[in-house]
C-alpha cells in the first residue's frame, strides 16, 4: 500500500478540520461551495484567473486579491492578476512582479500556506513599488494540482480591519483546489486554441503569398506630390524595402503579411520583419503596429550581441527589452519581452521576424515560443515559394515581351521601312509641289513612328519593376501635367535606350530640367507649338556618351534684356553633372521661338 502523495494528505487534513466545524464556518459552507462552483465556469485563461481572485476576496472579505501563475519552466511568475486595485494606480505602479522577491518569491520557493498579521514587519517582504496602496494582514495560499505548483493566491486586508483567521485560511485551501483544476482546464483549452490560431496563421499566410492576393494594391504614385515635385525617387526609397535581399514590391507586400499575421498571433504590439544588411547588421523593412513607434529603414548595427546569433539560425527570447544589455537598438527601450526568430528555410536565413509585446506584459511562454518558431519557420518556406513562383511569373513575362520586341522589329520596322522607300520614290517621280510636300511630310512621320517603336521596343527590354518609373514614363507625365496650361499637348520623341541607360542623377536632374523649360515656355513664349526630344544616343563635344533634351517651341522668342534666371538654372543644373545647356531658333518658319537643348553625360 502506497504512501498518499502531500497533496492528498493535504486534502486529507482539510477534510478532518472541516468536521465539527464551528457554527460560523458551517455558515459559510454554502458561501463556500457557490464560490468553488464559480470558480469551475468558464475556459478562458485570463477570465478564470480573474474570476478567481474576485471570488477568493469576496470568500474571506479581503479588500484585495492577487493571482501569481509560476511559468512552465518554474521559479518566476508568467503572469499576475490582481482584484480591488484601481486600473489607474497600476499603471502607475508599472511593472509587475516577477516572483523573485518578497513575500511572493517565499511563497514560490517554499509552498505553504502563509498568514501575517503585519507583512511590512516580515523580515522577507521587500517592500511596495511606488504608488502601490498600503497593505498590512495578508494571507497566502499555493495552488496544486497533482502536486505541480500553479500559482499563489494572496489576500490582503480584511474588510473588517481584522486578521485573517483559520477558518479564512482553510477556506482559501479548499477554494484552492478546485482554482488548480479551473487553472489546469483553462490552460489545456488556451494550449489548444493557441496550436489552432498558430497553424490557422501559418495556412493563411502561405495562402496569402503563393496568391498573391493583396499584392498590388498598393499603386504607384501617378503625379507630383503637392508642390509639385516628381516624387517618384523619394516612393521607391520609401517602398523599395527589401533591397539587400533583391526583393521586389510583390515581396514587400509578403513581408508585411508575415508581420501582420505574426503580430496578431503572437499577441504582441508589433510584428516587425528585418532583413540582413551588407554591413552584418539588420535592417527594418516591414512593420505593423498600430503606432509609429517603429518606422522602417531603422537599422540594428551588427555589432550587436543578437545580430550574430539570428544570422546563424539561432532564436533570441527577451524578457525585457528595455533593460537587456544585449539589445544596443533604440527600438529596445519602448518594448518588454520580445521575441526574435530567424526566417530559415533550407540552410538560407532570409530575414529576421521580431513580435514585441509592451513594457510590463507577461512574457512569452515555452509553447508560445515553440509556436512561434514554427509559424517562422513555415513563413520562410512559404516566402522562398512565393518569390519562386514569381520568379517564374517573371520569366513568362521577359519572354513574351522578348518576342513582341522581336515582333516588333523584325515586322513592323520592316514594312515601315519599306513604306517610306515607296512613298521616297513615288516623291521623286511626282511634278506636283503640293503631292512632293504631302509625302515628304508622311515620310517625316513615318521616320517619327520608327522612332517611337524603337522607343517602345528599349521599354519592353526593361525589367517590369524598372518599367513603370522609368525616365520615359516621367518625361510623359511631365508633358502631360504641362498640357493642362499650356491647352494644347506638346508633342514629344524618344530615341535610344532612354530607361536602362540614363543613370538615376542624370535623369532626376533632366526631369527637373524639362520642368523648367516647359515652365518657362508657359510663361513667357505664348506658343502654339512644343516638341520634346530626349535622345539617349547623343554625345558631348569630348565623345562622352550622354542624353539630350530638346524642349523647342515656336513662340515669341527670348526678348533682349529679359530675364535670364530659368537659363541659368538649366545650365547650372548641367555644369554640376559635366554637361551643359544652350538656347537656339525654334520651330517657327523663319527660325523664331526657341529651342532649350540640355545635356549631360549618361
Amino acid at each position: 500500500m502506497t504512501a498518499p502523495e502531500p497533496q492528498d494528505r493535504a486534502e486529507t487534513d482539510d477534510a478532518r478540520r472541516l468536521q465539527g466545524l464551528s457554527t460560523e464556518l458551517t455558515a459559510r459552507v454554502p458561501q463556500l461551495l457557490e464560490a468553488m462552483r464559480s470558480v469551475g465556469t468558464g475556459l478562458e485563461l485570463h477570465a478564470t484567473l480573474d474570476r478567481i481572485c474576485e471570488t477568493a476576496a469576496r470568500l474571506v472579505g479581503a479588500r484585495y486579491a492577487a493571482l501569481g501563475v509560476v511559468g512552465e519552466a518554474g521559479g518566476a511568475l508568467s503572469d499576475f492578476v490582481t482584484f480591488g486595485v484601481d486600473p489607474e494606480v497600476a499603471r502607475r505602479i508599472g511593472r509587475r512582479p516577477d516572483g523573485h522577491t518578497g513575500l511572493l518569491g517565499e511563497l514560490i520557493r517554499h509552498p505553504e500556506p502563509l498568514r501575517l498579521a503585519d507583512l511590512t514587519a516580515d523580515p522577507r517582504s521587500a517592500g511596495f513599488p511606488p504608488h502601490h496602496p498600503p497593505m498590512r494582514t495578508f494571507l497566502g495560499v499555493p495552488i496544486r494540482v497533482q502536486g505541480e505548483i500553479l500559482g499563489n493566491l494572496y489576500l490582503c486586508e480584511k474588510d473588517d480591519g481584522a486578521e485573517f483567521t483559520d477558518h479564512d485560511q482553510h477556506m482559501v485551501r479548499v477554494l484552492a483546489t478546485e482554482a488548480g483544476l479551473a487553472i489546469g482546464n483553462a490552460r489545456l483549452y488556451e494550449a489548444a486554441r493557441q496550436r489552432e490560431r498558430w497553424i490557422d496563421g501559418s495556412v493563411a499566410v502561405t495562402t496569402a503569398l503563393l496568391s498573391g492576393a493583396g499584392a498590388e494594391d498598393t499603386e504607384e504614385p501617378t503625379g507630383p506630390d503637392d508642390h509639385g515635385q516628381d516624387n517618384d525617387h523619394d516612393h521607391a526609397e520609401q517602398t523599395n524595402t527589401a533591397v539587400h535581399a533583391d526583393y521586389s514590391h510583390h515581396a514587400q507586400h509578403a513581408l508585411t503579411v508575415v508581420a501582420e499575421h505574426a503580430r496578431r498571433l503572437a499577441d504582441s504590439a508589433a510584428g516587425i520583419v528585418m532583413l540582413p544588411t551588407p554591413e552584418g547588421g539588420l535592417e527594418v523593412v516591414a512593420v505593423s503596429s498600430d503606432t509609429s513607434d517603429v518606422s522602417i529603414g531603422t537599422r540594428v548595427p551588427a555589432h550587436s550581441p543578437v545580430v550574430a546569433k539570428l544570422l546563424t539560425g539561432e532564436s533570441v527570447h527577451v524578457t525585457d527589452s528595455s533593460t537587456d544589455p544585449r539589445l544596443v537598438s533604440p527600438l529596445s527601450a519602448r518594448y518588454g519581452p520580445a521575441m526574435m526568430l530567424p526566417l530559415h528555410s533550407d540552410g538560407r536565413v532570409l530575414g529576421v521576424l521580431v513580435t514585441p509585446r509592451a513594457i510590463g506584459a507577461r512574457p512569452f511562454t515555452e509553447s508560445e515560443r515553440t509556436l512561434a518558431t514554427q509559424f517562422a519557420s513555415q513563413a520562410a518556406l512559404a516566402l522562398m515559394m512565393a518569390e519562386a513562383q514569381r520568379d517564374r511569373e517573371r520569366l513568362a513575362v521577359f519572354e513574351d515581351r522578348d518576342r513582341i520586341a522581336r515582333d516588333l522589329h523584325d515586322l513592323v520596322i520592316q514594312r515601315l521601312y519599306a513604306a517610306g522607300m515607296m512613298l521616297e520614290t513615288a516623291q521623286r517621280q511626282s511634278q506636283v509641289p503640293e503631292v512632293r510636300a504631302g509625302v515628304g511630310k508622311a515620310v517625316d512621320e513615318l521616320d517619327v513612328t520608327i522612332q517611337e517603336i524603337r522607343t517602345a521596343i528599349f521599354a519592353l527590354q526593361q525589367g517590369p519593376a524598372e518599367a513603370p518609373s522609368g525616365l520615359r514614363t516621367r518625361v510623359l507625365r511631365e508633358i502631360n501635367m504641362a498640357a493642362v496650361p499650356l491647352g494644347f499637348r506638346p508633342t514629344h520623341r524618344f530615341a535610344g535606350a532612354i530607361d536602362s541607360s540614363v543613370g538615376e542623377l542624370t535623369g532626376k536632374n533632366l526631369i527637373a530640367a524639362l520642368r523648367e523649360a516647359l515652365s518657362n515656355t508657359f510663361r513667357h513664349a505664348r506658343a502654339s507649338r512644343i516638341e520634346v526630344t530626349v535622345d539617349a544616343n547623343a554625345e558631348l563635344p569630348d565623345g562622352t556618351p550622354a542624353v539630350r533634351l530638346s524642349v523647342a517651341d515656336d513662340g515669341v522668342g527670348i526678348p533682349e534684356g529679359g530675364r535670364r534666371s530659368g537659363l541659368r538654372n538649366l545650365r547650372r543644373r548641367a555644369e554640376s553633372l559635366g554637361g551643359s545647356s544652350e538656347v537656339g531658333p525654334g520651330l517657327a518658319e523663319d527660325g523664331g521661338g526657341t529651342t532649350v537643348i540640355w545635356q549631360a553625360p549618361l
